[in-house]
């Protein structure tokens, strides 16, 4: 018995929970995979066979699978809990290039990329989808693919992804896609929305953009996309703004609860706190002491 439990959600992939609760020892009847996946193991072990080649599975080998694949899975030694990652073809050619290039399809899950999983639900479960969830994702692709054998790595995925939008010039400098970058989500373009359009509108790869950023800023793009919704945020709360979720829907979060951790991971303070921090004093008032009224009584 299988059930999927979905995590996450964004333009071009899915995360799901998947829980099998199978035990036997038999092939099951076979089944056509209908998107490019990503599959690691949290708990339990399983075989899988696909187009007729076998591969143990568990905790220390992750697997990819293609779409129109033919899979037959086999749990002699109980159930299992995996995380599987489903991605559009195009968004699959953006990060990983020709999936047919791939020498194998299980993958040898070493400490960093496992590190990389727990990173990934974690962002899963702060609720950006577009940004810093993209960029977990990137990272665990990077280190998926790292680990194949064959041409289908980052750097290659860069190459053949340029090649398929209009080339950058070849004297442009990380510092010149990283201004590029800020200038949008400055300017509050639509493709500043998500890393992905926003790399499509750079004509530059999800990779060399976030890469030019991290090199050049010091900090993550996705950090940096907070640090402008931050400021403002202090804007309208210096302002006075009272209400926080429609604050927060107006800025691009989640919800008022990632509004609020954003702000304190950043300012060391909640968005009430800050409010009050923001608050203009009272006008101190005017006190003519020439006058008797000024004079108070030794009994006041």
């Amino acid at each position: 018995m299988r059930s999927s439990k979905p995590l996450a959600r964004g333009k071009g992939f899915t995360l799901d929970l998947v829980t099998c609760a199978d035990d036997h020892r038999g092939w099951s009847r076979p089944e056509v995979g209908r998107a490019h996946r990503m599959v690691l193991v949290h708990r339990g072990a399983f075989r899988r066979m696909a187009d007729g080649r076998k591969a143990a599975v568990d905790p220390t080998m992750a697997y990819l699978g293609a779409p129109g694949e033919e899979e037959r899975f086999a749990h002699p030694a109980g159930g299992d809990v995996c995380t599987s990652i489903s991605l559009s073809p195009a968004l699959w050619r953006t990060l990983a290039g020709d999936a047919t290039s791939l020498a194998r399809s299980t993958v040898y899950v070493d400490a960093r990329l496992e590190l990389a999983h727990r990173r990934l639900l974690a962002t899963a479960r702060a609720g950006d989808p577009d940004f810093a969830l993209v960029e977990s994702l990137l990272s665990l692709t990077g280190a998926t693919l790292t680990q194949l054998a064959g041409p289908a790595t980052p750097a290659a995925a860069d190459g053949a992804a340029a090649a398929r939008r209009p080339a950058p010039s070849p004297a442009r400098s990380t510092a010149a896609i990283a201004d590029a970058a800020r200038e949008a989500i400055s300017a509050d373009h639509p493709a500043a929305a998500g890393l992905l359009p926003l790399a499509e509108l750079l004509a530059v790869s999800p990779y060399r953009l976030s890469r030019a950023f991290t090199r050049e800023l010091g900090v993550s793009l996705t950090h940096y996309r907070n640090r402008v919704r931050v400021s403002r945020a202090l804007d309208r709360l210096e302002s006075g703004e009272t209400g926080l979720a429609a604050l927060a829907a107006d800025l691009g979060f989640a919800d008022q609860a990632h509004l609020t951790r954003t702000i304190r991971r950043h300012v060391g303070h909640t968005p009430t706190v800050l409010r009050r921090l923001l608050a203009s004093p009272a006008p101190l008032r005017r006190v003519d002491f020439g006058s008797p009224a000024a004079v108070s009584s030794p009994n006041a």
